[in-house]
């Protein structure tokens, strides 16, 4: 099983597997990124240590370059979907521990699911429903951890405002928890319990299914 400290392989760079490999880089996670436009490699040289040009694609060229060895891999290509499908084949042929890779849709992460992607992930969808909840409601922040549990950002509604959490009900009113809060004129977050007060000015971070947190959150 791959270790959190285990270096990590991306492939395609365009702006999602440029962006997640800067992060890592920035995080102090080794990176291999790979890329099979010579400019792209160039450009990306002076910001990733490990970057070079080739076809994902061959398994030649996986070999030549070592990608068995590092356990975790992304396949980030997303011009291609015959191409984003081959290198999820080789790399589960080549017996790489962990493979994930990105889809735009559900048939093609069905498809790379089926062909050795251990994780499927939709990095434009995510972020479409994230900025959706973000520009319709009173949300401040929006991440889904499950298909059935999201944590949102939010200021909370008034009448929980100035009563004891634990007083308010809301596990059985709302079926949602407050997990953190940021009192106001406070700048970090802190853990919110059954004696916690919110007023106004807070912002609260609350757990639960996605229609019950909307519910809540729009509440005046």
């Amino acid at each position: 099983m791959a270790d959190h400290r285990d270096p990590v392989a991306v492939i395609g760079l365009g702006r999602f597997g440029t962006a997640l490999a800067l992060e890592l880089v920035a995080g102090g996670t080794e990176v291999l990124a790979v890329d099979n436009r010579p400019e792209v490699v160039q450009r990306l040289a002076g910001q990733l240590d490990q970057v070079v040009v080739a076809d994902s694609t061959d398994l030649d060229a996986l070999t030549e370059i070592g990608i068995a060895d590092v356990p975790r891999v992304v396949v980030a290509i997303g011009s291609s979907l015959e191409a984003s499908i081959l290198t999820t084949a080789l790399l589960s042929e080549l017996g790489v521990a962990t493979i994930w890779a990105k889809a735009t849709t559900r048939q093609q992460a069905t498809i790379l699911e089926r062909v050795g992607a251990h994780h499927v992930v939709f990095p434009e969808r995510d972020m479409g429903e994230r900025i959706a909840h973000l520009v319709a409601g009173r949300v401040l922040d929006w991440l889904e951890v499950d298909p059935g549990w999201v944590l949102a950002k939010a200021r909370p509604p008034r009448e929980v405002v100035g009563v004891p959490l634990g007083e308010t009900g809301l596990r059985t009113r709302y079926r949602v928890s407050v997990v953190s809060v940021r009192a106001e004129n406070e700048t970090s977050f802190t853990h919110a319990d059954r004696d916690t007060v919110l007023s106004y000015g807070s912002v609260v971070v609350v757990a639960g299914h996605p229609d019950d947190v909307e519910r809540f959150v729009d509440r005046p």
